[in-house]
């Protein structure tokens, strides 16, 4: 890493962490750019910086980058402890300066402005972007600003752009990326900022106008809500934008004249309403459509939006287009995939004589449609079968293979009145004949009425965690007899089977292992917590037993799906 004479923070306060950049996000940067991993040796570069810098991205990447390229003006090593730009690198803080060098592959020496920032490399591991332009009058073209605009500096610019990419495609929420989207450009280009987003059948929502109050953040909600349809010919810049044909300058006489449609009364109320004296609008849109437009409005500042101004704007608005689209299509996926798996699980029959009921919350990733199931069904009327089980994987695949197992298990259950590892055992030898399932976990259970208003659980475990036993009082224990290996093995080793009397008040607890593991920690913790929790709700009725189980054990960082059936026997 390499380091200015002076250094000046352009962000106060801890930064969030940000997800890897893709290739083509650095290409789109416009300038060098390139990231160094925990150790400062460069992990990516796109072309700008190889033709500034005169070397290929072999001949830069593994290389430390501080000792590669950071020289004196004439051309002499810089020490490490007197490189700016590596203090702020070992800070995690991002920094930006100018009149610094850079060595070039033909011994030559570049004058060069930097900036700096903290964000994720990927697999989470920290790293450091660095974006740099050259200084070099040969290099690079200075243009002067329309003086009425407050331009930013090309540095500033380019800097502006690295955050945006790197804050907005770190989030696959649509709230959130228009919080940051929002945060990225007032005060810094404007006083106000509006997106009007499309909704499905093409329906206009004024989504977001915040109001820049000093440093202070003000959402106006009464000016939000729906707005008319877009017109297919009108010339006026909203409805332009929303169409996707151009970015456009606007102020409050654009609309001083009789409207040409509904949607082009909101802007002249919008101006009338927040004190606008000058707008720009451009189209939010995606490789795919146009997704709604970006207002920028400026009341306070006195500089008016020149035409200077529209391509950054233009910029910062295709880079909300991206988010926004991919975080539209991420909530889309998971809405199916919930569909999809709140489908496939029965409903609960009803026992006379017992209460029971189910949870089955999904993975937060989309992507995490889970193979975790529940099920029970009547085998006769003095017997029901309970079922808790986990297919391996996360995906549509793994959910499908549930279905099918779920399937088996039934038929085998109805067709055969055997002991649980008989009909198990059945279900192991026929999985790799008629599923595309590689493994699985399972525990099948028979209860049926017994003496004393007990209840007989009969089951057997396909190395699943074990049921948990949580009696009237707060005693609770583990189910651990009947444990045989999981399915799939294809090892033919006879199943156990066992036994145990349900007293009354008792409660059992068949659950999968999303709500006991969690990253880092041994799967004990998460029995202890489990049984500890469970104990201490035992008086609570079954659902809100279930509920607060649910979310008292759950991990926080938990990435799987979690099924969860409950069953009570009554007290009286």
């Amino acid at each position: 890493m390499a380091g200015p004479k002076h250094t000046q923070p352009v962000h106060e306060g801890p930064r969030p962490a940000v997800s890897a950049v893709p290739a083509e996000a650095l290409e789109a940067i416009g300038t060098g750019a390139y990231v160094v991993d925990e150790e400062g040796c460069i992990v990516a570069v796109n072309t700008r910086a190889e033709q500034l810098l005169g070397r290929s991205a072999g001949e830069l990447l593994g290389h430390d980058a501080h000792d590669l390229l950071h020289r004196g003006p004439q051309g002499q090593p810089i020490p490490r402890t007197q490189c700016a730009m590596r203090q702020a690198f070992h800070a995690g803080r991002t920094a930006q300066g100018d009149e610094d060098h850079y060595a070039a592959a033909d011994g030559s020496v570049l004058l060069i402005s930097w900036l700096i920032t903290p964000y994720m490399c990927g697999d989470h591991r920290a790293g450091t972007l660095v974006v740099f332009h050259t200084a070099d009058p040969s290099q690079r073209t200075v243009t002067q600003p329309p003086p009425t605009t407050r331009s930013l500096s090309e540095l500033q610019r380019l800097a502006l752009l690295a955050e945006t990419t790197t804050r907005l495609t770190s989030t696959l929420d649509v709230d959130e990326a228009l919080k940051r989207l929002v945060a990225l450009v007032v005060p810094r280009l404007a006083d106000w900022v509006v997106v009007d987003l499309i909704a499905e059948r093409d329906e206009v929502w004024r989504t977001v106008v915040v109001h820049a109050d000093g440093d202070t953040l003000v959402r106006h909600e009464d000016l939000e809500g729906p707005m008319p349809p877009i017109p297919e010919q009108s010339p006026m810049p909203l409805s332009r934008a929303l169409r996707g044909v151009a970015s456009t300058l606007a102020g409050p006489q654009t609309y001083h004249g009789t409207p040409d449609s509904g949607i082009a009364v909101e802007p002249g109320r919008l101006f009338d309403a927040t004190g606008m004296h000058s707008a720009a609008i451009a189209p939010i849109r995606s490789t795919r459509a146009v997704l709604g437009a970006l207002t920028l409005g400026r009341a306070e500042n006195p500089a008016a939006f020149a035409p200077a101004d529209l391509p950054l704007i233009e910029d910062l608005a295709r880079r909300a287009g991206l988010s926004l689209d991919n975080a539209r299509l991420y909530q889309r996926q998971r809405k199916v995939a919930e569909t999809m798996q709140n489908h496939l699980l029965p409903q609960m029959p009803g026992v006379p004589g017992l209460k029971m009921t189910v949870r089955y919350l999904p993975a937060p990733d989309a992507s995490h449609v889970g193979g975790d199931w529940y099920d029970a069904f009547p085998l006769s009327p003095a017997s029901t079968a309970l079922a808790v089980g986990d297919v391996v994987g996360h995906d549509l695949e793994a959910a499908a293979g549930m279905a099918q197992v779920r399937n088996m298990l039934r038929a085998y259950a109805w067709s055969q009145q055997d002991p649980p590892s008989r009909i198990v055992e059945r279900l192991d030898g026929a999985m790799p004949h008629i599923t595309d399932v590689a493994m699985a976990t399972l525990i099948f259970a028979r209860v049926e009425a017994a003496e004393n208003r007990h209840w007989r659980l009969s089951w057997t475990n396909a190395g699943h965690p074990p049921p948990l036993l949580v009696s009237r009082d707060g005693l609770a224990s583990y189910l651990t007899d009947g444990h045989g290996i999981l399915l799939g093995t294809q090892t033919n080793i006879r199943r156990p089977d066992a036994t145990a009397l349900l007293p009354p008040g008792s409660t059992l607890v068949l659950y999968t292992d999303g709500l006991i593991e969690a990253p880092g920690q041994p799967l004990d913790s998460g029995l202890d917590r489990l049984r500890q929790h469970a104990a201490a709700l035992a008086h609570r009725p079954l659902t809100s037993f279930t509920d607060q189980l649910l979310r008292r054990v759950r991990p926080a960082d938990n990435d799987d799906d979690v099924a969860l059936l409950a069953l009570r026997v009554p007290w009286d």
